[in-house]
Parts: structure tokens; sequence; C-alpha cells
């Protein structure tokens, strides 16, 4: 019946590889992280340009954030698969990023100490920084949800909904081979994300005085409340344990956001920064003898 609706359809991945040149491959995953990273990068420089900042910075920024993110994102990921997927693969296998298998929540913990790290050497504002980096991020994000359509990976549980998505078998969880289609968790995070996106992009032009941190603060809560329900859809998700890892970090982070949000502005306080500000020394009032 769901077939028969002018509204339906579903999606099919034509596969990982975008395009072989003799021993060179071409793979989707590569072609979309990379164009994360340069849409990013112009998108970094130029509201740094709006508040004042050297674009040139936040292209210096992106490069340290590709080296701690991309690792991390890893590293993660191997960490909590390796007895499902890496314990009696060859050594190498761990290094095949191209397969898939990458973790955000990784990715952002390596972005933080690379970022910390730029700062302190350059002598700027970490939160400023991040408030600059959080839309780059975010829309990086949504791109990046695609390559789990090419490699035919974190999809959802089976459905029969108009958008369902076509898995091939030998991708499909073990004992599901007679369920074909799955939710396109992928799309519900890309679109997700790019309401965060316009969620951001808003707080950054209303409020070009808002404390540094907010940006982030506001990318946690809304970002992880997606993540939470999405996850739940999730058949591949980490585990640890009986618990999804990602859900577990999601409620983490929101709550993170929300006192983050009320430190700055019910508390009236600041963050911890790579800067101090300069002490104001009260001179006193010269008099005559």
């Amino acid at each position: 019946m769901l077939n028969t609706l002018p509204l339906a359809f579903e999606f099919t991945s034509p596969g990982p590889v975008l395009l072989n040149l003799g021993p060179l491959t071409i793979r989707w995953y590569g072609v979309l992280i990379a164009s994360a990273v340069i849409l990013g990068t112009l998108l970094a420089q130029k509201l740094a340009e709006k508040r004042g900042i050297d674009p040139n910075i936040m292209g210096d920024l992106v490069i340290w954030l590709v080296i701690g993110a991309i690792p991390g994102a890893r590293i993660y990921y191997v960490l909590f698969a390796w007895s499902e997927r890496f314990q009696y693969q060859p050594w190498y296998k761990v290094f095949a990023i191209w397969e898939g298998g990458i973790a955000i929540h990784g990715a952002i913990i390596g972005g933080v100490i690379a970022a910390i790290i730029f700062a302190k050497r350059n002598h700027l504002s970490v939160w400023k920084l991040a408030d600059l980096v959080m839309p780059a991020l975010i829309l990086g994000q949504a791109i990046g949800r695609w390559g789990n359509f090419f490699n035919s990976e974190a999809f959802g549980t089976p459905t029969d909904l108009p958008w369902k998505l076509l898995i091939p078998p030998d991708r499909r969880p073990p004992g599901s081979f007679t369920e074909a289609y799955y939710h396109p968790t992928f799309l519900y995070e890309s679109v997700w994300n790019l309401l965060v996106f316009s969620l951001l992009a808003v707080v950054f032009n209303r409020f070009p005085k808002a404390k540094p941190g907010t940006m982030v603060m506001v990318y946690l809560i809304a970002y992880s409340a997606g993540r939470l329900w999405i996850e739940g859809l999730r058949t591949d998700s980490l585990m640890l344990g009986p618990l999804r890892i990602a859900q577990v970090i999601s409620l983490a982070a929101i709550a993170f956001g929300i006192f983050g949000l009320w430190w700055l502005y019910g508390a009236h306080r600041e963050f911890w920064d790579t800067i101090r500000k300069p002490v104001q020394h009260s001179t006193p009032e010269s008099t005559d003898s």
C-alpha cells in the first residue's frame, strides 16, 4: 500500500566508490569529508570576519582541528567497536577509515584538545574560536552523514515507511536477512543538523555580543537533543554494556549545555579560558601634602 503512495520513495546506495582511476580509488566517504572541511573552513572564516577576527586564523585552526578530530573520531570508534568489528581483523583495518567507522563524539574530543593547544599557543580565547567553529561543525556533520548512506551503514530499525532505505543483504544486521528496508537515520540526522545550523545562524546574527561559549552551549543542547532520539533507532550503536554510548553522552551534553547557559546568564559568570583578562588595578587618588 505504501509503495503506491505518490510521495513514496526508497533510498538505495550506489555503493561506496565514486570513481576508479587505475590503482586509485576515490570513495564517497572521503569526498564528503573533504567537502565538509572546505565548506566549513570558508564559513568559519566568513564568521570570523564579521566578528573582526583575522580569517587566516580560522584557516590555521581548521588544520589543527582536522589533525585532532579525524584520529580522535577513529580511535573512539575503534575502542568501542573493537570486540565486534576489529578483534579478529588484520591489524591494518584499524586505519581503514575510508571503509567507514568514525564517531562524532570522538572527533569533538580530539578537536577540543587541538583547539585548546592552538588557542594557548596563539594567545587567543578558545571559547571565541569555538563559537565561530560551531556553525561550520554542524554543517560539516550534515554533509558527512551522507557518507553513511553510500557505505550502507548507521541505519535504523526495519520500516515500511515511504522514505525507507534499502540495505544490501551483506550489510544487514545478523538475523535480519529477511528485512530489506530500514529507517534512513543518516537522513534524519542530516536534516536535524541543518536545522541546528539554522538555529546557530540566528543566534550568531541576532546576538553579536553574546558571551564567549554561548554558541557552544546552544550547539551541545540542540545537536544532542536530536542525536538522543535518532540513536534510539540505530541498530549499530556503540555500546557500553547495556547502554548506548551516544545517548549517554548526549544526555550529559544537554545537561552541561543547560548548566553552561545558566552559568553565563543566570549566574553572570564566565568560563575558564586560554587567555587571562588583564587585572584592573585601582589607582589611589593623589592628595596634596
